[in-house]
């Protein structure tokens, strides 16, 4: 069964070499791309984010850019593919859209995301709900619950689910 979905996962300056790591283990099993926006808080050659993207790191649909300028001017995310998540994000994470292409867009770990790129998508911003007792969720795991989110009216469970 071909998959009729595209999902992109971007890191806005990720500082933590583990969450990066996790996440692209989580994008290799979802067959999701990964896109991180520079300056990043480590070395990718680094043997910490290997480690923490398993011996399947060489396999993720890995890019990285310069700017946010730069990924934004060569893919285009138009405004119906485009979900910002901020923990004071606008709207819960389910209520995000679930078009054919997705691009979901994490800033870094004790920045969030710049005004300038919450500015070029006004009213898109969503939060994963929490209770008072924490800030925030780990970016990992963010990542992880808004990506299987917006999988779930895709047939991504269908799919892959008869591979097994």
């Amino acid at each position: 069964m071909k998959n009729h979905y595209e999902r992109h996962i971007v890191l806005v300056h990720p500082e933590i070499h583990w969450n990066t790591g996790n996440i692209g283990r989580t994008c290799l099993g979802t067959g999701t791309y990964l896109h991180l926006i520079r300056p990043l808080g480590f070395s990718l050659t680094g043997r910490e984010v290997k480690r923490a993207g398993l011996d399947y790191w060489h396999k993720v649909k890995l890019s990285v850019w310069e700017s946010f300028d730069h990924f934004h001017k060569e893919l285009k995310p138009e405004s119906e593919e485009t979900a910002l998540f901020t923990k004071n994000g606008a709207n819960p994470f389910w209520n995000m859209p679930c078009p054919e292409r997705m691009f979901l867009i994490f800033g870094s770990e004790t920045k969030g995301l710049p005004e300038h790129i919450m500015s070029m998508y006004p009213g898109l911003t969503y939060h994963i709900p929490t209770t008072k007792d924490t800030r925030s969720l780990n970016l990992s795991t963010a990542a992880g619950v808004a990506l299987y989110e917006s999988l779930r009216h895709t047939g991504f469970c269908h799919s892959w689910g008869e591979s097994r």
